[in-house]
């Protein structure tokens, strides 16, 4: 975008298990909110673009799924689209949780990343609460398996830490001009963002009532003459018995995911929102080719 000599510009991918702050990193470099959050893991699909500025440096950060164990289409593909964030990066940042660990997950994962070329960075999240001793024990262990070119303790809900993070990463990004204008915060098309916006608030909603078999899928997004954006969405669940805890007594629980979604959609667009939601029944959409290709995820 800019022929300007002293540029930077580079890609760092954010990888770890399922629920371990990735997203709110990622939000926190980039200085807004650009990928969903939730306390259910999981919750990242696709690959996610946020873009963070740092003086003349430009990262173009790679928000990927949580690395798991897949056992289903959908679960492959999101673990492909993590690998897939990782290649040709700058920088890798292997987030990892102290508190949780997960390590049935996290040790596999590293002994994948031990062998992979890409420049790697160790940040291990949640510093604000975890304790002192077990947080280095295991930033000693992780160090001892892969030779971490940095190691940093953050706090992603809280920005502790990730100044001096963000100004190191800038630090390894190669020079080259910006890709994205000044401005721009994420690669996510609006229509996309306002799916995954509805589907944080079904998270954060439903809590544990709802399984993470579910999906939220585009129907029209239209631009009113009178300024405003019209905004239809289908919520889609994997069993009849799904639905009226979706829908709630009287239509509640869908009326208030809808008014909570819009009004965040309202403040990120910068334009009034008419949310449509309905819910639909589909006990294959995670086989479906359709909603893969919706969702940014390769068949």
């Amino acid at each position: 975008m800019s022929s300007n000599p002293t540029q930077k510009c580079g890609v760092v991918a954010v990888i770890g298990p399922p629920n371990a702050g990735k997203s709110t990193l990622v939000n926190q470099l980039v200085g807004q909110k650009v990928a969903i959050t939730s306390a259910k893991a999981q919750t990242t699909r696709a690959r996610m673009l946020g873009i963070a500025l740092h003086d003349e440096t430009q990262m173009i950060l790679v928000d990927t799924p949580g690395i798991f164990s897949p056992r289903r289409k959908l679960d492959r593909a999101m673990v492909s689209a993590a690998w897939d964030g990782a290649s040709a990066a700058d920088a890798v940042v292997l987030l990892v949780d102290p508190i949780k660990q997960r390590r049935h997950e996290l040790i596999p994962l590293v002994e994948a990343l031990e062998k992979r070329p890409e420049r790697k960075i160790l940040v291990l999240n949640k510093v604000d609460k975890a304790k002192k001793e077990p947080l280095l024990a295991l930033a000693q262990e992780l160090g001892e398996t892969i030779d971490f070119a940095e190691v940093f303790f953050v706090s992603a809900l809280t920005g502790d830490g990730v100044p001096e993070m963000k100004t190191a990463l800038a630090g390894m990004m190669p020079e080259g001009p910006w890709h994205y204008p000044e401005d721009q915060v994420s690669d996510a098309s609006e229509r996309l963002l306002a799916t995954e916006i509805t589907r944080e608030q079904l998270y954060a909603q439903l809590h544990e009532e709802l399984p993470y078999d579910t999906a939220v899928r585009p129907e029209s997004y239209t631009q009113r003459e009178d300024g405003s954006v019209e905004i239809r969405q289908q919520i889609v669940v994997a069993r009849d018995s799904q639905k009226p805890i979706v829908l709630g007594k009287g239509g509640q629980r869908i009326k208030a995911i809808g008014e909570a979604a819009r009004a965040e959609l309202s403040e990120l667009l910068g334009q009034k929102v008419h949310l449509f939601l309905h819910v639909k029944v589909s006990e294959g959409w995670a086989e479906d080719k359709e909603v893969f290709e919706e969702i940014g995820l390769d068949w």
